[in-house]
């Protein structure tokens, strides 16, 4: 049975499927399906956290559906930028679990990962599957997955 990582990059999930879809994510309905497919041995959801009660019941019920749940605080620059971003976090993690799993699924349009994901394959010999919103996902991330599946209505809500 194949062993699994999933890795979650929950801004980018969400805004893409709200842009695309004008809908949410469906993790439960998602992680059924990788379920299926092999043992699950990770499973990060990477978050900004805002202090906000919505996120907090969010990210409750991703820790019930079995996700660790990664926060990194929300910052507000003084020019009124903000940042919020886990992409070294996320590589990170990928990196540190490879000698341990066949398979890494990441959940992200962002085409920053598309090295990750050839490093990935070619030194660690991993199976990688993106899952994304077609037209707001990177080509270059794509193009290094194995394989690329469109989030659509079955993973929505």
């Amino acid at each position: 049975m194949p062993k699994i990582a999933i890795l979650v990059d929950v801004q980018n999930i969400y805004y893409t499927t709200r842009d695309g879809f004008s809908k949410q994510f469906n993790y439960r309905a998602f992680w059924q399906q990788i379920s299926q497919q092999g043992e699950i041995v990770i499973a990060n959801a990477y978050a900004i956290d805002k202090g906000d009660t919505q996120q907090e019941k969010f990210q409750s019920a991703l820790k019930h559906i079995g996700f660790n749940v990664k926060l990194k605080p929300y910052i507000q620059r003084s020019d009124g930028s903000a940042k919020g971003d886990w992409d070294v976090g996320i590589t990170i993690d990928a990196l540190m679990a490879a000698e341990q799993i066949d398979t890494l699924v990441l959940l992200s349009g962002d085409g920053d990962f598309d090295l990750l994901l050839l490093t990935m394959k070619q030194k660690y010999q991993c199976h990688t599957v993106v899952y994304g919103v077609a037209q707001l996902t990177a080509t270059s991330l794509v193009n290094a997955a194995d394989q690329f599946v469109r989030i659509d209505s079955n993973l929505l809500m």
